[in-house]
């Protein structure tokens, strides 16, 4: 009698260490690259102290940068089309809530001209988006107001 292994069956176990070293790489590489994916223009908010909106779907957003470009979520129009395909957008749409984000160093008669042109559109409720003011910018707007 022979006691032992026989040594020239196959190996019948999975062996997971190559399988969780590729995940742990996979894991790090996403970890990395996820911070660049940002989506959207770059656009420097005005702050405000206001509570955030509670939203459940995505909304139609016009974003005005700080060089003056007019974006449609991520497609970029003129003021002069903005009407045109804002209004064949909502055509197609359920919920014509519009949101509108500007850069702070927009020029208020752009804002204004932006607004009018959403309006025509046919959009009866535009909301602003804004940030959260921080505490250590509203302490110093109020040490410069008393002095």
């Amino acid at each position: 009698m022979k006691t032992g292994e026989n040594h020239d069956s196959l190996m019948s176990e999975i062996n997971v260490t190559p399988f969780v070293d590729v995940m742990l790489v996979l894991l790090i590489i996403f970890m990395v690259t996820a911070p660049m994916m940002m989506q959207g223009m770059d656009v420097a908010l005005p702050q405000v102290t206001s509570k955030p909106l509670e939203t459940k779907e995505e909304h139609l957003m016009i974003t005005l940068n700080k060089d003056g470009q007019i974006y449609i979520n991520d497609f970029q129009v003129t003021l002069d089309t903005l009407q045109d395909k804002l209004s064949k957008i909502l055509q197609g749409r359920t919920n014509p809530d519009v949101y509108l984000k500007a850069d702070r160093e927009v020029p208020y008669g752009m804002v204004a001209q932006a607004m009018a042109q959403i309006k025509d559109a046919g959009v009866e409720k535009l909301g602003m988006v804004t940030e959260p003011a921080t505490p250590e910018k509203d302490g110093k707007k109020a040490k410069a107001k008393r002095g």
